[in-house]
């Protein structure tokens, strides 16, 4: 804990909680990773909240869980100031400001189509880079070795190979049981307690409520059929069974939205592209998708539904997992499989990566050149991402001119 800090000094309420979370989902650009830095920056060193340990624990659970790890903390660490009410204000705070932003970006190409063809590849040709460079940081931090690279290489070439949403659940649990059988990780038993107090009881029903609703959803479908509905089952579903953060959504979100016309593939990958010039979690595209598609509540009412079909899982998960880690992280063989789960998890994104990401923007040279440069000023120069967004939308406008 932050020398001289008493993590009381801070009333514990709901508003707190949402004004802290509100400056960082204006300010937190860079992806999940950095999102985490700035969590840490702000609720250990800053503000004394949290000790180093207790949170390294919750990082390490909410890896664990399928969803966006970087939000799944700021709902923990709301849940720990100020109870369930502290977790919704900690990610409405974080997420809401990204996700009014995508909403509006959906209304203007919808309405007004306020961008010309040629940004909206520039934004498609983007994606190329920071996926790429998602894929480049995940592989060096978790495919350390032959077997963990091989992992990642098998559970690509099955991605590509049979795309879709439910092959790419097994993949993960095939991963799992390699990981758990064959791998072998260091014990660090020393820990802080979570400083978050759920009972056992109402974390099982919550918990439970999770599966209900994940089997129940696509089963009522059929039975009541209606589009906000088979909405709230595929945004559910990808909040579900996604473990790597918000870019291995993606390929998620394409194979539910994109077959059904629900999306042109093109405005899939031009909001992809914009949700990286916003700050906060990219699971906030869910609110452009929503506000986008054909059929569906127009505007901001479509972009509520899925924002909040996309996190619901996150809260179920989060609150109803907490009071059972402590006895499972110590469990060699848990910590085995999300070795290998992790490993998985780059095959997918690296899959993802050439389909639809590359298959979709790089078409000409031009465009490949555009990329190696966003990616370049991305991984070596670390400039900002909304400002290599911006700047890689003006030079695909230019090319467009120039053709």
């Amino acid at each position: 804990m932050a020398a001289g800090k008493d993590p009381t000094d801070d009333k514990a309420n709901a508003w707190t909680v949402f004004r802290v979370f509100l400056r960082l989902g204006l300010t937190s650009f860079g992806g999940p990773i950095a999102h985490l830095g700035y969590f840490r920056d702000e609720f250990v060193t800053r503000r004394g909240w949290l000790g180093e340990r207790s949170y390294a624990d919750l990082v390490a659970l909410c890896q664990f869980l399928p969803g966006p790890a970087s939000s799944q903390v700021g709902m923990a660490i709301g849940l720990s100031r100020a109870g369930f009410a502290g977790a919704l204000a900690a990610w409405a705070g974080f997420t809401l400001p990204s996700a009014i932003a995508l909403v509006l970006f959906a209304s203007g190409l919808s309405n007004w189509g306020i961008l010309p063809a040629g940004v909206l590849h520039g934004l498609k040709v983007v994606a190329v880079a920071v996926v790429a460079q998602a894929v480049w940081g995940m592989a060096r931090a978790l495919c350390t070795d032959r077997a963990r690279a091989s992992i990642a290489a098998v559970a690509a070439c099955i991605a590509l190979l049979w795309p879709t949403a439910w092959v790419q659940v097994g993949v993960i649990a095939a991963a799992a049981g390699v990981g758990g059988r064959f791998f072998t990780p260091s014990d660090d038993a020393s820990h802080d307690r979570l400083p978050i107090t759920v009972g056992p009881r109402l974390a099982s029903g919550l918990l439970i409520l999770f599966l209900v609703l994940l089997i129940g959803l696509p089963v009522l479908l059929p039975f009541v059929p209606s589009q906000p509905l088979a909405m709230v089952d595929a945004f559910y579903r990808a909040g579900s069974l996604v473990f790597g953060g918000g870019h291995v959504v993606l390929p998620l979100l394409q194979a539910e939205v994109v077959p059904g016309g629900w999306v042109s593939n093109e405005t899939f990958m031009a909001g992809y592209g914009a949700a990286q010039a916003v700050p906060g979690p990219l699971f906030t595209f869910a609110a452009f998708l929503g506000a986008s598609m054909n059929g569906a509540p127009s505007g901001w009412l479509g972009g509520l539904l899925c924002l909040i079909a996309i996190f619901v899982p996150s809260f179920l998960l989060v609150a109803g997992a907490l009071p059972f880690w402590e006895k499972l992280r110590h469990h060699l063989r848990t910590r085995a499989a999300l070795a290998g789960i992790n490993a998985a998890v780059v095959g997918l994104l690296l899959a993802a990566l050439y389909h639809p990401v590359w298959t979709s923007a790089i078409m000409r040279a031009e465009d490949f050149a555009l990329a190696v440069l966003a990616f370049v000023a991305l991984l070596f120069w670390q400039l900002p991402p909304w400002l290599v967004v911006a700047a890689t939308g003006v030079a695909g406008w230019l090319l467009g001119i120039v053709r």
